[in-house]
């Protein structure tokens, strides 16, 4: 599928204001990759496609992690990690996007994980930073995306999992991975 043909696609399954927040992902990842050494196509395409599932109903997106071969785990946890998951299986099959580094930066761009490459990093952050985004923290993470991508990242999710804690929410056990993995790199890569 070409990019005209991809980008229609994404734009049709969500609403104006989602395909904003698209638009500003796929304009920070790439600038991310060309900062910090990351394939700037790979970028594009991961970010484009991040939230393709999204605005689907929740109803949809339980009954494909039901179905199919995605975690059950996450019917236990807050329904805004579940699009991640689906989104990745979801353009697999329509669109036959098979790189798995793609489908693996869609599938951990909010949950993060152990280990994450490169692409995971640079997407999981531009969807944190993108122009469009507006809460507390947000100008201290893109500061800190100026020079050092782990420590934007890692600031990026301890204000998530403060965020919630604060209301009382479970946090998805890979978050928690994530974060611990993403300090220990920074430790090492300062001493």
């Amino acid at each position: 599928m070409n990019r005209e043909a991809l980008i229609e696609a994404t734009r049709s399954q969500m609403p104006e204001k989602r395909w904003r927040h698209v638009q500003g992902v796929v304009d920070t990842a790439v600038e991310l990759a060309e900062r910090f050494g990351g394939d700037k196509d790979k970028a594009w395409l991961a970010a484009l496609l991040h939230d393709y599932t999204k605005a689907w109903a929740t109803d949809r997106m339980e009954k494909l992690i039901r179905e199919e071969d995605l975690p059950k785990e996450l019917l236990e946890h807050d329904k805004e990690l579940w699009h991640a998951h689906v989104g990745a299986w979801v353009v697999r099959r329509e669109h036959g996007i098979d790189d798995e580094e793609v489908l693996d930066a869609i599938r951990y761009h909010t949950s993060g994980r152990e280990r994450m490459t490169l692409l995971d990093k640079i997407v999981c952050l531009a969807d944190y930073i993108e122009p469009g985004r507006d809460f507390p923290g947000v100008n201290r993470i893109r500061e800190l995306a100026q020079n050092n991508l782990e420590e934007a990242l890692l600031a990026g999710f301890d204000g998530t999992i403060k965020l919630l804690v604060d209301q009382g929410k479970r946090i998805f056990p890979l978050t928690v991975l994530a974060r611990n993995d993403l300090l220990l790199t920074i430790i090492k890569n300062k001493g």
